[in-house]
């Protein structure tokens, strides 16, 4: 359910609609919004410790389309709300970026409306262009690199991975490497992709790891609009969201998703799961963090933000099977969590490149013309 980023070190990307409980303690929906609401750092909201006593004065935090079994957010949303006792509201859990971006329209200057995003890059830009994101560096900001972030500090990237090929063994019994064996008869009505790709950021991913796959570029991705029809025409594509529950059911015993979680979403409830990265497209990809800028309750935001980039919050990303966007720094400075670090998937070898804002931007607007058309007959 999100997106991409340009040139990032490492190779390697959930959101949406309407916010649960209203707050309580220290704000209610007429209160006046908290002066951290302008806060761009660390510093400027006076450092952790006021900033934790205005959190905890706000008493809650509204979260938007985190799944618990996505990238470990479960435990991380558990971990927060133990360290800090603030409790979070977590909104349509199975929602898309684009559903995340409608909510912080349409509930704006409401106490539910989501005070935090996780969007796909391509996502997150666009709220960025359009006025939507609070401007905010967290303490490691240094340590992102520079092509992972917004320079006004709009969004950041978080955690990531690769498109990836999932299957069932015990219904699939030969084994697919790449995506050009799922063209084959062997695998009629088995494949299918982690939503729509005009609003989920995984899908658009498969999308564009289809057309790198069939002689596509970043600044091409009909060749992925092309693989996607073609694998209609042939019987072989299944037109739901996939998911662990679909897997289950047997509905799609293939999945092109992302390969982390493919491990801790769909391996962790079905054991014998096989995630393999296509020979023929290597795509990688980091989600993206941000703060709404009219966020009900926007000390938690940032406190919510600080404490994800932490070391203790990326280690939880990492025992998700993600990639956090400071596993770099945290590989060289010895803080890394060394057994979840030991059991990520191997990765293909070279350097991974990543496309551009501009060519997301016009990918993005060609799939959202075309993609209908070409799944629908």
């Amino acid at each position: 359910m999100r997106t991409i980023i340009t040139s990032v070190t490492l190779a390697l990307t959930a959101a949406v609609a309407l916010t649960a409980c209203g707050s309580s303690g220290g704000s209610s929906g007429s209160a006046a919004p908290s002066k951290l609401a302008a806060a761009t750092s660390l510093q400027e909201a006076g450092g952790m410790d006021a900033l934790v006593a205005a959190a905890k004065q706000e008493g809650q935090l509204n979260t938007i389309t985190l799944p618990a079994n996505w990238a470990n957010y479960g435990n991380i949303i558990k971990s927060f709300q133990a360290k800090y006792g603030i409790t979070v509201n977590n909104a349509n859990p199975d929602g898309s970026s684009q559903d995340e971006i409608n909510a912080v329209k349409q509930l704006k200057g409401q106490n539910r409306a989501p005070d935090v995003l996780d969007l796909g890059q391509s996502f997150a830009v666009s709220a960025a262009k359009a006025g939507l994101l609070a401007k905010y560096k967290v303490a490691s900001w240094a340590n992102i690199p520079a092509a992972a972030k917004d320079a006004d500090g709009a969004w950041f990237s978080d955690y990531g991975g690769y498109v990836a090929i999932g299957y069932d063994p015990a219904r699939v019994k030969t084994p697919p490497t790449s995506l050009a064996d799922l063209l084959k008869p062997e695998y009629k009505n088995q494949v299918a992709i982690n939503g729509n790709p005009t609003q989920a950021g995984a899908a658009f991913a498969a999308v564009y790891a289809a057309a790198l796959a069939n002689g596509g570029s970043f600044d091409n991705i009909q060749p992925g609009l092309d693989y996607f029809k073609k694998l209609r025409e042939v019987g072989n594509f299944v037109p739901v969201t996939g998911s662990a529950a679909t897997v289950q059911s047997g509905q799609t015993p293939i999945l092109i998703w992302w390969d982390y979680l493919q491990e801790s979403s769909v391996a962790s409830q079905l054991p014998t799961w096989k995630v393999v990265i296509p020979s023929d497209a290597s795509y990688a990809a980091y989600y993206s963090q941000a703060i709404n800028a009219t966020a009900p309750h926007p000390a938690a935001a940032r406190l919510w933000e600080e404490y994800l980039y932490s070391v203790e919050g990326q280690n939880l990303w990492l025992n998700g099977s993600a990639r956090p966007i400071l596993l770099d720094t945290m590989v060289k400075d010895g803080t890394v969590d060394k057994a979840a670090y030991a059991k990520l998937p191997a990765v293909p070898a070279g350097d991974v490149s990543y496309p551009t804002d501009a060519q997301q931007d016009k990918a993005k607007a060609l799939v959202s013309q075309g993609w209908t058309t070409a799944t629908s007959g």
